[in-house]
């Protein structure tokens, strides 16, 4: 099946497309059906600003597949409800902070948790852990247990 809208949006940023039967190298992917998913339930724009946050991030050019999409719009809908002054008026803040997230080094660690649990919230849960810090209330830092240790 031929998705044309997700295709050029990955090739809008450079991204290669290979077959089902390639594992992807950095820069390429094969999830061109989870970008029309996400396009389709959460718009193209939003879907172009996914592909934009890993392509165009130095750190996560390796986790363009169904896994790091799916929790890359799940972190932007977070902060879009969380955060929108952020999302708004200041998103290069937004680029930063997930710029510094190692993403592909996160899904990694996920490969533990295979048939175990959903890889995708496990993902999303690690990444919001980290903006909350960045972007949370440093009040709530008093009662994080890894202060003590």
């Amino acid at each position: 099946m031929s998705y044309p809208d997700a295709e050029a949006i990955f090739e809008e940023f450079g991204i290669v497309v290979v077959p089902k039967n390639v594992f992807p190298a950095v820069g390429q992917t094969r999830a061109v059906a989870t970008l029309h998913r996400i396009a389709k339930r959460h718009g193209e724009e939003h879907a172009r600003f996914v592909v934009m946050s890993l392509a165009d991030c130095a750190n996560n050019r390796a986790a363009l597949d169904e896994t790091g999409l799916w929790a890359t719009s799940d972190i932007i809908l977070a902060f879009r409800k969380n955060y929108p002054a952020i999302m708004e008026n200041e998103v290069s803040r937004f680029l930063s902070f997930f710029d510094a997230i190692p993403v592909g080094k996160l899904q990694y660690w996920l490969f533990g948790l295979d048939g175990i649990t959903n890889k995708r919230a496990a993902l999303v849960g690690l990444i919001w852990e980290r903006a909350c810090r960045v972007f949370g209330d440093p009040q709530t830092e008093m009662f994080d247990g890894r202060n003590a240790a």
